[in-house]
């Protein structure tokens, strides 16, 4: 069964066990640390050694455990070989999150797209949730318990900026979740969408990536009803609540943070 947390001050995910895939980038980065501020220990994957070594040496040096690993979370053997890995170090698996990069192109409207372009984010999106999502199922189907976190928008088409295939992708991966609750339900284990209409960042310190970063929060932001968008933060707030026992009858479902940008 998965661990009982107490209700008399304990950190919301003491005692479990996250994979964060991604975990070098911003929002992995993110999630990681409101993994690890909220008790979980935190196995960090990322393609490249430097990110998520330096992600752990920061994670540690706070107090909090993190345990930082190369992964291709594109290659099925890598993952099952870290999850596995994970397992034997750590007895468990409870929660998994993907936030790779799955190499979309925006801004190109689909007419004067290539195949290549358009197919590659739809390839890479369903290919890698399912691969990390299956390696963490099996442990948390033996287990009893698990949550399995997915990322991204789903909703209208966008009016005005070409998508490619990414929106297509991550309604794609939407069912796959979908599909993994329906599935995995009857075995204690919950899946959630944390659905967003785009997330902003650090402010890049380049001047020119900074004038194009305010560009594309001004965008965001507009099609919000709060006047705002999601920061990271926001982000890690609502995974850890997600992962939580506080969120226990929640699956097969969709966490809107778009601040209003995306209705159901």
């Amino acid at each position: 069964m998965q661990p009982q947390e107490s209700h008399s001050g304990s950190r919301l995910l003491d005692g479990r066990v996250a994979i964060v895939y991604g975990a070098g980038g911003q929002i992995g980065g993110a999630v990681s640390r409101a993994f690890a501020r909220a008790g979980a220990t935190v196995h960090l994957a990322g393609r490249t050694a430097e990110p998520v070594e330096q992600l752990a040496v920061e994670l540690r040096a706070a107090g909090w455990q993190a345990e930082p690993a190369v992964v291709d979370a594109l290659d099925e053997e890598q993952v099952e070989r870290h999850a596995a890995a994970v397992v034997e170090q750590s007895g468990r698996i409870d929660i998994s999150l993907n936030v790779i990069g799955i190499g979309e192109v925006m801004g190109t409207p689909l007419v004067d797209m290539s195949l290549a372009d358009f197919e590659r984010p739809i390839h890479l999106g369903v290919r890698t949730a399912f691969l990390t999502a299956r390696a963490a199922a099996r442990q948390m189907s033996a287990q009893g318990s698990g949550v399995l976190l997915f990322f991204g928008g789903t909703g209208d088409p966008v009016r005005g900026f070409g998508m490619g295939g990414f929106q297509v992708a991550l309604q794609a991966v939407d069912h796959l979740q979908k599909q993994f609750a329906a599935e995995l339900g009857p075995r204690g284990v919950r899946t959630v969408m944390i659905q967003t209409g785009g997330v902003l960042g650090d402010t890049p310190a380049d001047p020119v990536e900074a004038a194009e970063f305010a560009q594309i929060a001004e965008m965001v932001t507009a099609d919000t009803m709060l006047g705002r968008a999601a920061l990271l933060e926001d982000v890690g707030n609502v995974a850890v609540f997600a992962a939580s026992e506080h969120a226990r009858t929640i699956t097969a479902a969709n966490l809107n943070i778009s601040a209003g940008a995306i209705l159901p």
